[in-house]
């Protein structure tokens, strides 16, 4: 018999939604690079991201993909969700001052095996899809 500190939570249904969103500062482009490795210069040069076909700097895409993870592991399915896969399709940049919003929703569950598959959205402010995929998670 479980105790009650070990019990299950009860799985989200399917329809099931959550949303964060989230302005992007330069600051955690930098952050991003320094915890990532990952000091490509479309990121953190200017002059250098002037001249790609971007004409600018961008945000990484795994940046933004993080903002997922955050959901997922606070939000919908929530703290103690494993994170089994991902799938990211990248639309269009992000860029810095761009408020994204992340939306996941239930749409599978293999209630025998306590696997949630999700939609993963993210728009930036003007409404436009930037990323969008799917995640499987376990509770």
């Amino acid at each position: 018999m479980l105790r009650d500190s070990e019990k299950q939570a009860p799985l989200p249904a399917i329809g099931m939604r959550a949303v964060r969103t989230r302005t992007i500062k330069e600051e955690d482009i930098v952050d991003f690079a320094e915890v990532s490795g990952d000091h490509n210069p479309l990121h953190l040069d200017h002059h250098y991201a002037a001249q790609t076909p971007f004409g600018g700097r961008i945000v990484h895409g795994f940046l933004t993909a993080s903002i997922i993870s955050a959901v997922l592991g606070m939000e919908l399915p929530g703290p103690g969700s494993i994170y089994l896969g991902q799938t990211l399709k990248f639309l269009a940049p992000v860029r810095i001052g761009d408020t994204v919003t992340v939306s996941v929703e239930v749409i599978a569950l293999r209630e025998e095996k306590r696997i949630v598959t999700l939609r993963t959205d993210v728009v930036n402010q003007d409404g436009t899809m930037v990323l969008t995929g799917e995640a499987t998670v376990k509770c």
